[in-house]
């Protein structure tokens, strides 16, 4: 399968889909964007959008949102976890660029532990305390 599709399988169309999805799934949300997932291990990951005219009165701006929110999604779909997602654009939404919409979108996906995003960095940065080791002796808090 070539990741650099957007077929129609990977689509949330019906609207019995979004129904159980807003109805069933984990919600995590932004002040431009929700986002409403719910996993299931058998469909591999789905999208869908809802952006309403409250959004943006011109069609022009509502199919930038979606377009960029689209293309977000076609190249983070391999890493996702299965299941179905729906964006809801809110009025804030708008007023973002591409490269802000593609990170808020990131970050909930991040929250809604559906999307491992980039991993921490191994070791701890330089000034910070050291993990303890877990033979360590806990220091005695006492009565006190």
């Amino acid at each position: 399968m070539n990741s650099n599709r957007f077929p129609r399988t990977a689509r949330v169309r019906a609207r019995s889909d979004f129904d159980r999805i807003f109805k069933h799934g984990r919600r995590v949300a932004l002040p431009v964007l929700a986002l409403h997932f719910q996993a299931d291990p058998a469909v591999p990951a789905r999208l869908g959008l809802a952006v309403s005219r409250k959004v943006d009165p011109n069609a022009v701006g509502r199919n930038r949102i979606k377009r960029v929110l689209r293309d977000t999604f076609r190249h983070l779909r391999g890493e996702l976890a299965p299941g179905d997602y729906v964006l809801v654009a809110r009025p804030g939404a708008s007023r973002c660029n591409g490269e802000e919409l593609r990170n808020h979108f990131r970050s909930l996906l991040k929250r809604a532990g559906a999307w491992p995003g980039l991993a921490l960095p191994a070791t701890a940065a330089t000034g910070t305390m050291p993990a303890a080791s877990p033979s360590a002796p806990m220091p005695d808090s006492g009565p006190g």
